[in-house]
């Protein structure tokens, strides 16, 4: 569904999904003059860069884009850095390919692991997509409303739903209270419709990012360890028993005494 209704006549709290600006981003005055449509501003928590490729290259139509960057779940400092330098690379280079007004900005939030901790407090051994990962999504999309209200971006909106991972019902239903919470308008897009997951998996290829192959949390990590060494058993296996009979058929080397 797409709204046409502009920013200043919504109400608090209300969810946006989709603006169409192609009819009305230009219009012509009575003067023959065209005159552009200043776009909304959109505050867009990213979990990643590879994540943020397709969100960004669906929205820079419509939206002032600033992107941020507010993962304390990724509890490994080394590996946050890593995900931050794509993620700036990212913007870097699609920057390149905008006009100046297109142009995405960063933002950093607070990298305090501890938050994190805490929210997770209780639900430790919960599964993948459980209570933990429901506390960690509630918890960055506040930071990220906070973020909102201090910046001046009445919209505010995440790319976790890009992940076919993510619960989007669940986001969504965080999403929208938490934009009745702060008087703000949530973005409320599953970005894996209409191909984002695979869309984002193309352009990180092509941007040359790094991508992770779990989550962020020591949680989430050591559960993709388990997953994968899981997987590597019946591999490893195969390998033993085909050097077993490799060694059953080497024929010894006798000689015959003179």
């Amino acid at each position: 569904m797409k709204k046409t209704q502009s920013q200043e006549n919504m109400p608090h709290g209300q969810v946006v999904e989709e603006i169409d600006y192609a009819a009305s981003a230009v219009r012509l005055q009575q003067t023959g003059e065209e005159t552009k449509t200043e776009k909304n501003r959109l505050l867009l928590h990213s979990c990643c860069g590879p994540c943020s490729t397709a969100c960004i290259e669906r929205l820079i139509t419509n939206y002032k884009i600033t992107v941020f960057f507010y993962n304390p779940n990724i509890t490994d400092r080394e590996e946050y850095e890593l995900r931050k330098e794509n993620q700036i690379k990212f913007i870097d280079l699609y920057n390149q390919k905008v006009s100046e007004e297109d142009k995405i900005e960063f933002i950093e939030g607070e990298y305090i692991p501890e938050e994190f901790f805490k929210a997770a407090q209780g639900f430790e051994a919960e599964p993948e997509g459980g209570k933990r990962c429901t506390e960690c999504f509630k918890l960055r999309m506040e930071r990220t409303a906070q973020a909102a209200l201090r910046t001046g971006n009445q919209i505010f909106g995440t790319t976790l739903t890009v992940s076919p991972h993510k619960n989007y019902n669940l986001i969504s239903a965080i999403g929208c209270e938490l934009a009745g919470k702060y008087g703000l308008e949530f973005l409320d897009m599953d970005f894996k419709k209409k191909a984002g997951f695979q869309r984002s998996i193309q352009l990180s290829k092509e941007y040359g990012l790094y991508r992770q192959n779990y989550c962020g949390c020591q949680f989430s990590q050591q559960k993709s360890q388990q997953k994968s060494e899981h997987q590597a058993e019946p591999e490893n296996r195969q390998k033993t028993e085909h050097q077993a009979e490799e060694k059953t058929d080497i024929k010894p080397d006798i000689k015959t005494a003179k």
